[in-house]
């Protein structure tokens, strides 16, 4: 007999939800009902790596740069163009909104200002063309705020393991943000310059 799962698909919803909506109220946003549960799904969707890698044709599997996504977006026409696009704003809000670190590295030839505008753009065209216009125009008009709320989440989920807090704290020394020093301060951590008390 197969052991059963630790955790459900509705816990983990449940879950992202939870911290999303801490998020919302934190940052005092607004955002639609249906906007608020397209994350949540967006979210639980990307826990799958095939959400966000691509298997090559030497076996591994790698992150698809957002100018391809855009590029077989743009080849294509109708309902497939709409899901590539879709795909492109969704990968644009994830990476940018749960993993900002990963594009402020040095070596990256992109940052996340690139991946908001290329996920705004994604889901603007979306809406010229989608039957739910206001979904798509809010997740375009409001991807910087978006961002931010997964930022957020991602934050919450970072504190909840020691490794985790290192990284908060690292991005905090970078940044400086107000709303990384009160998660640190939740934890039992006093941000200082220089040193951790």
């Amino acid at each position: 007999m197969a052991d059963a799962p630790i955790l459900s698909s509705q816990s983990i919803r449940d879950f992202f939800r939870d911290l999303l909506s801490r998020a919302i109220e934190n940052q005092r946003a607004r955002v639609q009902p249906f906007t608020e549960f397209y994350i949540v799904n967006l979210l639980h969707e990307f826990l799958a790596s095939e959400a966000l890698y691509v298997e090559a044709e030497d076996g591994t599997w790698q992150q698809k740069p957002l100018a391809f996504l855009l590029k077989e977006a743009l080849e294509e026409a109708g309902p497939a163009r709409l899901r590539l696009l879709r795909r492109l704003g969704d990968t644009s809000l994830f990476i940018s909104g749960f993993f900002p670190d990963s594009l402020a590295r040095r070596s990256s030839l992109v940052d996340v200002d690139y991946y908001i505008a290329m996920g705004g753009r994604a889901y603007d065209a979306v809406a010229r063309h989608a039957a739910e216009r206001s979904l798509w125009e809010e997740l375009a008009d409001k991807f910087r705020l978006l961002v931010d709320l997964l930022n957020e989440v991602s934050e919450r989920t970072l504190a909840s393991t020691d490794s985790g807090l290192i990284r908060l704290y690292e991005r905090w020394m970078k940044t400086g943000s107000e709303r990384l020093a009160a998660a640190l301060v939740r934890q039992g951590v006093v941000p200082r310059r220089g040193f951790v008390q």
